[in-house]
């Protein structure tokens, strides 16, 4: 996997950690451990699941102890079964218990969506399909969410309204039908803008074909008329499938012949992988 640049997520995690430590730290943890005293942990899985999110726990060590050392043992993209150590890490006892939480917030929110990211690409393999994410992503996570998805073995559809144009069905009927949309937003687009337009009816699918759309997006038909849309569409256009999916119905979706299935779910409805931190041993 290609990672996160830390000045990305860097901000983020910094706030999680202000967030939590209040106006007056670790009281607990300030209390009870000496400020000199240094151990060894290891983030850990309890479940199986795709690992994503480990720069995120490794700042948030380095952000109370500039000195932790981040072991990783098995990285972002790759499974983690029951028992299995993730990561290691070295540095002084206060920072690794005062960094726990907000370390394994991160790391299990974003290893719950690639993990179920992972169940649907499964679900597909061996069909021409490639499994999609949506904006429908927690606010201010939303190119960490994606990066989640690609850690899953997903691809990421356009990461917010200025990168690409999707004229959804509320776009159709404010201006007055498909064409007239697609005709308005050609106009409007620089030459490096793709066009995608919702459609739920063939007849609008014939309507986005004739006015040259790069993407269709094919909302809520059945298996079905996707494939019937894949055949009268004969590749002049990308096809997506949206609406309805879920791990019982992906694949039926998939052998209709579409290229892309997109899937709020990934982002919207992950569960977050259950891992945790254990205390290993002092280091003094």
């Amino acid at each position: 996997m290609i990672p996160l640049p830390d000045l990305m997520i860097e901000p983020a995690v910094r706030a999680a950690l202000a967030e939590d430590l209040g106006r007056a730290g670790d009281i607990t943890t300030d209390s009870i451990i000496p400020a000199d005293a240094r151990a060894r942990v290891t983030i850990g899985a309890r479940k199986p699941g795709r690992v994503s999110g480990l720069a995120f726990a490794r700042l948030a060590f380095h952000a109370l102890d500039g000195e932790a050392a981040f072991t990783v043992q098995i990285p972002d993209g790759a499974d983690a079964a029951p028992g299995q150590v993730i990561a290691t890490i070295e540095a002084r006892t206060r920072a690794l218990l005062s960094a726990e939480r907000v370390a394994l917030n991160f790391a299990g929110r974003l290893s719950g969506v690639a993990t179920l990211t992972a169940a649907y690409v499964q679900r597909i393999k061996g069909t021409k399909a490639t499994i999609v994410d949506t904006r429908k992503t927690t606010p201010g996570w939303r190119a960490f969410e994606k990066y989640a998805v690609r850690c899953g073995g997903g691809s990421n559809h356009r990461f917010g309204l200025d990168d690409a144009v999707l004229i959804k069905d509320n776009h159709v009927a404010a201006a007055g039908g498909v064409a007239e949309a697609i005709g308005r937003a050609r106009a409007h687009a620089g030459h490096m803008v793709k066009i995608e337009v919702e459609v739920d009816k063939l007849a609008q699918l014939h309507e986005a074909l004739a006015a040259k759309a790069d993407i269709v997006l094919l909302d809520n038909m059945t298996p079905a008329l996707l494939r019937e849309a894949v055949g009268i569409t004969a590749g002049r256009s990308i096809l997506e499938a949206s609406g309805g999916v879920n791990l019982d119905t992906v694949r039926a979706i998939a052998e209709s012949g579409v290229d892309l299935i997109s899937v709020g779910a990934l982002t919207h409805s992950a569960t977050v992988l259950d891992i945790g931190l254990d205390y290993v041993a002092d280091r003094n």
